[in-house]
């Protein structure tokens, strides 16, 4: 047991003199050009296109002029331009001229690892690097020390769970960063011992005691944050930094310098970050943090109780605000309320609330039998609907005061206690403090402003609706949302203006329409730079790559979209045609699941492996490293591998789109296609998925692929989704199989 004692083997991390203020000095373009060369190195080729990207990315590394009026370079680089050293090139002299900095914001978790492999090219070394560069996640993807010492203490007694524990503990020691999600950690080992003893060993609950916790000198999260403040570039992903900024800073301080790759992604990570919901989990998942473990229930859950009631001894208000708040939070949904408004059976305001929304929904739902989500217009409200809301809102009232008191105590006992507290004992009070605003104060503000809104109407700058989350033929959330019309004026406010600058950058930026205002029009609207005051400076490099001559696009004119056989049938000969070395995309898990049953089998008896998203246990990173080494397998996915995954080469030289991805006609939907430009507003979106799924075909100039879309009622319209002199043609599945055969396997 001794030996799976990790954190007896763990270097501490040590706290530093606090950083100097950032510098203000620039970064010329000819530096920028000539630290990009020192990256490429000696041998690498010279590309104009890269070249002047780089430069042109220095402009937003110049000194702010105006507070709240940052230097933006909206930047648009077509595959092969090499985009990623292109700003890492302005962005590293930077920091390292003003020792602060740049934060590095990418989409995915994959993606940040492949960025983090980039930059091997700015630190060789890899202890250089580990100062020089750091990944930051959500707190939720690093391996807690604790929950690993509560797990080792419940299996005294069972040697399968020993087992798993021993391989955590020896990955843990050899671990750059203690990352379990997407980092170093073998995926494999939650595929053998469950998510119990591996994943869900991080810090899912929101729960950690900070610098109570005895292994807190040791802590992969505070190691990595203490890192991130030091370092040069920190690879961060939009969640991370747009949720921090949503709260209101976060644990890093706020950077002054960004850069947004994967930027055509930031108007749907905005609208996830800055969003409400009241919700059964989401209220719950309050309840639980709170209160702690109810009803015999196996959760390690602490309570926020545990978590504080040393800081607050003695102070009778504060502890006479935790008492009010822990019988106050019992309004909210407790253990089993799903079941118990399934059942027509809910207890307390909150839950006779939801029961009401998912009545409401139900009543006014066209197939309320189907597997997907259901939604509804809040109002009218359904008889009863605006009493119980009144009821839950004048509960929430009741749990809201005494968390504000109790917020206010804690404060006030930093200043209070000032000349006897120990760093530690403050750094713990702040967090608590903190977490509290987080995870209690600002969702019941803005729970309180959702239920006023049905006693009158929805500000203009918001969307409304009732929902019932699905999965599996069953209800696994109720709910009341509000989103932004316009999700990038809180970005805009809140991430961009206090900003110094922002490289905001992708290869799909700008619309395909051919008229170049409309087209930087919508990339300035799905980036939010059209709320700035000063303009951002408009970059474009085109692909060096040969697309017309290196590409098929093929639309097939004779097959079902609506009928699974036909289209299964398809995707089996299109991947047999190429040899392997598919990617299929679709635009439902449903229709995926129905494709990959139908053709496993006929796929491996041909020796082509057949890997997928939402079937395989393994994440998307890891299926998609499997696709990338196995030059003949095939993958089937959906969003997460159309966008932004790089696999160069012969592993990738043929998709096969299911269906044309408009968007789904959801409320939301409607209410921005209404706002936002109508029939054109829906057409750019789905212009702008079809151009980065094509995008994913030619990631280095010998590659060649052949896309081709399974939907004959794509229209012509779209057509400025594909480069200029890449022709569409639209042939039956015979014709198309042949022209994939004969293209892939012609000789270069």
């Amino acid at each position: 047991e001794n030996a799976m004692q990790v954190w007896r083997r763990l270097p501490e991390w040590e706290d530093r003199p606090r950083e100097t203020p950032p510098g203000n000095l620039p970064v010329p373009p000819a530096d920028a050009r000539t630290r990009l060369g020192m990256l490429l190195g000696r041998t690498a080729e010279r590309r104009p296109e890269q070249q002047r990207y780089a430069e042109a990315c220095s402009a937003a590394f110049l000194p702010r002029d105006e507070r709240g009026q940052p230097n933006i370079v909206l930047a648009e680089a077509g595959t092969g331009v090499g985009k990623t050293l292109g700003y890492v090139a302005p962005a590293s002299l930077w920091a390292e001229r003003n020792e602060a900095p740049v934060w590095i914001s990418t989409f995915t978790r994959n993606l940040q690892r492949q960025l983090d492999t980039e930059l091997d090219r700015l630190c060789p070394d890899p202890g250089e690097k580990f100062e020089r560069v750091v990944v930051r996640k959500g707190r939720e993807n690093y391996l807690c020390l604790l929950n690993v010492e509560e797990a080792l203490g419940r299996a005294r007694t069972r040697t399968a769970d020993l087992i798993a524990l021993g391989l955590v503990a020896r990955w843990a020691t050899a671990s750059r960063d203690g990352d379990m999600v997407g980092g170093d950690f073998p995926s494999w080992l939650q595929h053998l011992f469950g998510r119990d003893l591996t994943t869900d060993l991080t810090d899912t609950r929101g729960e950690c005691i900070y610098s109570a916790c005895p292994h807190y000198g040791k802590c992969f999260i505070e190691h990595t944050q203490r890192r991130a403040r030091r370092a040069d570039i920190v690879v961060a992903n939009h969640a991370l930094v747009l949720i921090q900024a949503a709260i209101g800073g976060g644990d890093d301080g706020r950077p002054l310098r960004f850069v947004f790759d994967e930027a055509h992604h930031l108007f749907n990570a905005a609208d996830a970050a800055f969003s409400a919901h009241l919700s059964g989990l989401e209220t719950a998942d309050l309840r639980r943090w709170l209160i702690g473990a109810e009803g015999g229930s196996r959760s390690r859950s602490r309570g926020l109780k545990a978590r504080i009631e040393d800081l607050i001894a003695g102070d009778h208000v504060a502890e006479k605000a935790l008492d009010e708040t822990l019988h106050a939070a019992r309004s909210l949904p407790g253990p089993s309320w799903g079941q118990r408004i399934a059942d027509g059976r809910p207890e307390g305001p909150a839950e006779k609330f939801l029961a009401l929304v998912r009545a409401q929904v139900y009543a006014r739902t066209a197939n309320a039998d189907g597997a997907y989500d259901l939604e509804a217009e809040p109002l009218p409200l359904i008889d009863g609907l605006a009493d119980a809301a009144a009821k839950l809102a004048t509960a929430l009232a009741a749990l809201a005061n005494p968390v504000a008191t109790l917020t206010t105590r804690l404060l006030a006992l930093l200043d209070e206690d000032a000349a006897e507290l120990e760093t530690a004992t403050r750094t713990k009070i702040e967090a608590v403090a903190a977490s509290l605003d987080r995870r209690a104060v600002q969702h019941l503000a803005a729970w309180r402003g959702m239920l006023s809104a049905l006693q009158s109407e929805t500000p203009p700058e918001f969307v409304d609706w009732f929902g019932v989350a699905r999965a599996y033929g069953r209800d696994i959330d109720v709910g009341f949302h509000r989103h932004w019309v316009d999700p990038t004026v809180p970005f805009a406010e809140h991430v961009l203006m206090p900003s110094h600058g922002a490289v905001i950058t992708s290869a799909t930026l700008r619309d395909s329409t051919g008229n170049p205002n409309a087209d930087w029009g919508a990339a300035e609207a799905r980036t939010g730079t059209r709320h700035l005051k000063l303009r951002p400076a408009l970059v474009a490099e085109r692909s060096p790559f040969d697309h017309a001559a290196r590409t098929r696009v093929i639309v097939v004119n004779d097959v079902s979209k609506s009928d699974m056989d036909a289209q299964a049938a398809a995707y089996r000969e299109l991947f047999k045609a190429a040899g392997g070395g598919g990617l299929g995309i679709f635009t439902a898990i449903s229709r995926l699941r129905a494709v990959q049953s139908r053709i496993k089998q006929p796929m491996e008896a041909l020796g082509i492996p057949l890997l997928a998203q939402h079937v395989d246990v393994l994440d998307t990173g890891t299926l998609v490293d499997i696709f990338r080494a196995e030059e003949d397998a095939c993958l089937l996915g959906t969003d997460a591998v159309r966008d932004g995954v790089d696999v160069p080469g012969r592993s990738l030289r043929l998709i096969v789109f299911d269906r044309v991805p408009w968007p789904r006609p959801d409320i939301l939907h409607k209410a921005r296609r209404a706002a936002m430009g109508g029939k054109a507003y829906e057409e750019m979106l789905t212009r702008l998925k079809l151009k980065q799924a094509y995008g994913r075909l030619l990631r280095r100039a010998g590659d060649k692929g052949v896309f081709v879309m399974l939907d004959r009622a794509m229209p012509s319209r779209l057509a400025g989704a594909f480069p200029d002199g890449v022709e569409i043609m639209r042939l039956g599945l015979r014709d198309a199989i042949e022209t994939t055969r004969s293209f892939l396997a012609a000789e270069d």
